[in-house]
């Protein structure tokens, strides 16, 4: 990962360089500013999008990235021991002068710890360790001199070589290819073997054709070398029928006939392997689609598409020039073209597979537009190019297979018309669910059923091993899918293959996946963006590259949690690895030391046995079963840290030496329930004088503010209890955005010494959950009523366990931004809620729960953004308002253990909709209580997001391979940047090779 590994190191020399510690710089200033320079080059030539894949590119990426990885060892590796030896140097003044006789005035002796060498010895060792680095370092530089010298060669290279007269991409250099078609993507087979070479291209009926040979012969196949276009001619061979996809060719086929006269540009977009292309030619080869069009013409893209190509399959479909097509130049190709559509009624045209924007810039202007019908589909992978080709149209996306379908699908592939036998159905099914909907799945692994023994226990051996039969059956399953990552930008690479450290069918939720590519350095900061909200760009181009799969969204849009296709994982696996960028352990084996020197993550899923020393040579850090019941102290020389999340059983109290981990950016820390209760945390206010934290997260934790603290970072800051809101303490954390607070509270307690209306000073906050907690639970004990001032640009509020006034609310209403409003076991001073005119203009979500409103007065125009109601527990409200029925934007009416007369009248608002034309509207009514949202703990513990599920919790204790720090040892860790503890046997390293 060379891209990722000169970002991280330049944001680290970024840091030396700008440093006001003087003592930061390990070298010569000098040696680090060459260094920056080389790298910031290299970083510039990678960033440039004109370099296309090649072995030349690969081979020099892989210089870089090794040459970039030893000097960051060695620069964090200094940063370590100038820590540890400053701590050392202290330690030692302290029990020197502890030990000075009290009397006579006479100096003793040093007072040496056991086995501690005296401290010439000492300053010797670390003058040898840092001319050692020196010299490392300069190696490195040198090795990085001759990389930039082989890239400006190429760059000369590139420049002195003449463009191509046809306007191709990337030349051609054979034409004795053959292509094979699956889905949308295209395989081009060279130099067939000679039993093959009779068969035409109109006989070849896709990749069915392939899983049927011999496996001999299909090893034979060369390896594809290039993608181009073809012909509509081969579109139209026979296929098996189509499976899964009924509903989608007709909704396909209603939009290319009738409707909108003008031209209409119809894009498929989704995976590979998914189905685009083979739900394109259905269409293309349906009966009445036949008859509607005039013309019909279809050309396959691909990634390196061939202009001359393209625009000769277009015409070769539709006209009878033949080998004269091939003498033509472009622009006489480009008038044939428009000519011929311009002459004809009605035409179809399909573009199969289409990756660049480019590739449609190149035709668009070649279809007239003569408001007679006339159609184009696209299918592509990409959904920027789909919304580039036609913003105004709508895009269909591919979903993948229900159960149902796929076992359907399978069983096709497998047995034809005939019926699966009994006593294989079930595990059938089984192997159906592991190819999670991919058609391209089933119909590689129904082929290989196919030829072999219908046996029960071969069924249960390909039901174990779905995935590896299905890469090792046929490479190109994975070369198929390797299109997508080779297609990728260098700034993406590292954070999509870093989603391979969660396991099989993870939920992964989107703050902790940004929190953790931040900490990794992969995030190129980008004025006046944060870097999370370089992160969320990043995580949607993932997305709209259908690399990535949205699983929840809140009301507002906002991604909640996503997740990563079994295959898709399985080939983030293969290519991490070849990169030497990560390795996942998942099974009950011991991890190689080799494997691990090599590889720079290391992500461990089940019960690994392994000794940390074997890590480094010189060092002798082990692993035994021990719980830890504190933090280690030994943790606060990590200082290259930059996220830690833990859970732990023992003292209430946070070391203050924490506050050392000058790099850390994150801090999560939760304490194991006992007895059904979360012991109070005491967190160090030095905690706050961490220049780089950004996000510091716990439950029920007193935390004061500092005045010498100051930290304009911090942008996520919850469980704190009773803080006190003086705009003193505000001033120091200007910047944060995310604030989730609580007070303990009883009939005496006096509110204004917390200053809560000076929440109002902190502009960038778009994130409060404000919560009051009686401290003994006494029934008649009325909830408080508090003055709070709202920030201007708050977007998500909850409050709970409070009263407060309709000023109040009327302040809440008038926010300009708010779009969750969530209300819990909260008292309104009267019993009756008016809404008024201009009040909650954006809010979309809102949640009303164990409260004591009775009656609601609501208009239709109150709320217009309005799209999910949520009731919980309102034992006095007596129905809903049938006015917000009339609410346009309104989807979803949720009710938890609510009232009849509040049920039913929800139902009649329902039907009431239907009756107008409305069936958007759903209403979901539950007997059972449901908090709403999930809490902080919620999400990372319980996942209740999916059953099947297993949340890497970042504890410490649960660990069957427990990790257990010694101080003279301790320095083999130092350089790790992610150190993430986790339940459920999960956890992942940050890996350094320096040593």
């Amino acid at each position: 990962m060379a891209y990722a590994a000169l970002l991280s190191l330049t944001q680290t020399l970024e840091q030396i360089l700008h440093s006001h510690d003087q003592s930061r710089i390990l070298h010569e200033e000098k040696q680090i500013s060459s260094l920056y320079e080389k790298l910031s080059f290299l970083l510039s030539f990678l960033e440039d999008s004109t370099h296309k894949y090649s072995e030349t590119i690969t081979s020099l990426e892989g210089r870089i990235r090794d040459a970039t990885y030893k000097a960051e060892d060695i620069i964090e590796s200094s940063m370590s021991e100038r820590i540890r030896d400053a701590t050392y140097e202290a330690e030692d003044i302290i029990e020197s002068n502890m030990s000075k006789p009290v009397s006579h005035g006479v100096i003793s002796t040093w007072f040496w710890k056991k086995n501690s060498p005296p401290a010439f010895l000492q300053c010797k060792r670390s003058m040898d360790n840092l001319e050692q680095k020196y010299e490392g370092l300069q190696k490195v530089i040198e090795e990085l001199d001759s990389i930039s010298k082989d890239v400006e060669k190429m760059k000369v290279i590139e420049d002195l070589q003449p463009s191509m007269p046809d306007g191709s991409s990337k030349s051609r250099s054979s034409n004795n290819s053959t292509m094979v078609e699956f889905d949308d993507d295209i395989m081009e087979i060279t130099e067939l073997p000679s039993k093959f070479e009779s068969i035409s291209v109109v006989e070849m009926e896709g990749i069915e054709d392939v899983v049927e040979m011999d496996r001999n012969d299909l090893e034979d196949l060369q390896q594809r070398n290039s993608l181009s276009a073809t012909s509509s001619k081969f579109a139209s061979t026979n296929r098996s029928a189509m499976v899964g996809f009924d509903d989608d060719l007709l909704q396909i086929k209603e939009q290319l006939i009738g409707q909108s006269s003008m031209l209409k540009i119809i894009s498929i977009v989704g995976m590979g392997g998914i189905g685009k292309t083979t739900l394109a030619r259905n269409v293309y080869n349906d009966s009445h689609i036949v008859h509607y069009f005039d013309i019909r013409a279809w050309t396959t893209v691909s990634q390196e598409y061939n202009v001359q190509e393209l625009l000769t399959s277009l015409l070769n479909s539709m006209t009878d020039l033949g080998h004269k097509l091939y003498e033509m130049k472009i622009e006489e190709l480009k008038m044939n073209l428009y000519q011929k559509l311009l002459q004809c009624n009605r035409y179809l045209i399909v573009m199969d597979d289409v990756w660049e924007t480019n590739a449609w810039e190149e035709v668009r202007m070649l279809f007239p537009d003569k408001n007679n019908g006339s159609r184009i589909i696209l299918t592509t992978r990409l959904s920027n190019v789909a919304v580039y080709a036609d913003s105004s149209s709508p895009i269909y996306r591919m979903n993948f297979l229900s159960l149902e379908q796929s076992l359907k699908l399978l069983n096709q592939e497998v047995f034809g018309e005939e019926c699966c036998p009994s006593e294989l159905e079930g595990i059938g099914i089984t192997i159906a669910k592991q190819c999670k909907g991919l058609p391209l799945a089933l119909v590689v692994i129904g082929g290989l059923l196919n030829k072999s023994e219908k046996t029960r226990a071969y069924w249960e051996y390909i039901a174990e091993n779905v995935k590896s039969a299905v890469t090792r059956n046929y490479d190109d399953f994975v070369e198929i899918l390797s299109l997508s990552y080779n297609h990728l930008p260098h700034r993406l690479r590292a954070c999509f293959l870093f989603m391979g450290v969660f396991p099989e069918d993870y939920v992964i939720h989107v703050s902790y996946l940004i929190r953790l590519w931040a900490a990794e350095g992969f995030l190129k900061p980008i004025t006046p963006k944060s870097l999370e909200e370089v992160a969320k760009e990043y995580l949607e181009d993932l997305i709209d590259r259908n690399l990535i799969m949205v699983r929840d969204r809140s009301y507002s849009g906002e991604l909640k949690t996503c997740s990563i296709h079994d295959l898709i994982r399985d080939l983030i696996v293969r290519k991490a690895q070849e990169e030497k960028f990560l390795h996942v352990m998942n099974q009950k084996v011991e991890i190689s030391p080799e494997i691990i020197k090599n590889q720079r993550h290391l992500s461990i899923h089940g019960e690994i046995r392994f000794d940390v020393g074997d890590m480094y040579d010189s060092t002798g850090v082990g692993c035994t079963q021990y719980n830890f019941q504190k933090v280690p102290i030994e943790i606060v020389q990590l200082v290259n840290l930059r996220y830690i999340a833990l859970i732990y059983t023992g003292k209430r109290k946070i070391p203050a030496s924490i506050s050392k981990l000058c790099n850390l950016q994150t801090l999560i820390v939760f304490r194991r329930l006992r007895y059904g209760k979360v012991r109070i945390l005491y967190l160090p206010p030095e905690i706050l004088k961490m220049p780089q934290l950004r996000h510091l997260l716990f439950e029920e934790g007193f935390l004061l503010c500092p005045s010498d603290a100051e930290n304009g970072n911090l942008q996520t800051l919850t469980g704190v209890i009773d803080f006190r809101c003086t705009e003193e303490a505000l001033g120091r954390i200007p910047n944060l955005k995310t604030l989730g607070i609580s007070y303990l509270y009883g009939s005496r307690t006096k509110w204004s010494i917390y200053c809560l209306e000076n929440l109002v000073n902190l502009h960038q906050l778009e994130t409060l959950k404000c919560r009051f907690v009686p401290k003994s639970w006494i029934r008649h004990l009325v909830p408080p009523a508090v003055d709070l001032a709202f920030p201007p640009n708050l977007k998500k509020l909850t409050l709970s366990g409070c009263r407060i006034s309709w000023k109040n609310m009327s302040t809440c209403g008038s926010l300009p931004n708010l779009e969750v409003l969530k209300l819990k076991y909260f008292y309104f001073e009267d019993s009756v809620w008016k809404t008024n005119e201009g009040e909650f203009r954006k809010l979309k979500f809102l949640h009303i729960g164990c409260n004591n409103l009775e009656f609601w007065e609501v208009e239709g125009t109150h709320l217009p953004s309005l799209q999910c109601l949520s009731l919980g527990y309102c034992p006095r409200l007596k129905c809903i308002p049938s006015e917000i029925g009339e609410i346009p934007t309104l989807q979803v009416i949720a009710l938890f253990q609510c009232e009849l007369s509040v049920v039913t009248s929800a139902y009649s608002i329902q039907e009431e909709q239907q009756e107008l034309g409305n069936d958007g509207l759903q209403v979901h009514n539950h007997k059972d209580f449901y908090k709403i949202g999930n809490s902080f703990r919620k999400m990372y513990i319980s996942n209740d997001l999916d059953p099947a599920n297993k949340l890497p919790i970042l504890s410490v204790e649960d660990l069957p391979s427990k990790l257990t720090f010694k101080q003279d040892d301790v320095c083999s860790l130092q350089r790790y940047n992610v150190c993430s503890l986790q339940r459920d046997n999960v956890f992942t390293l940050q890996q350094d090779n320096s040593r």
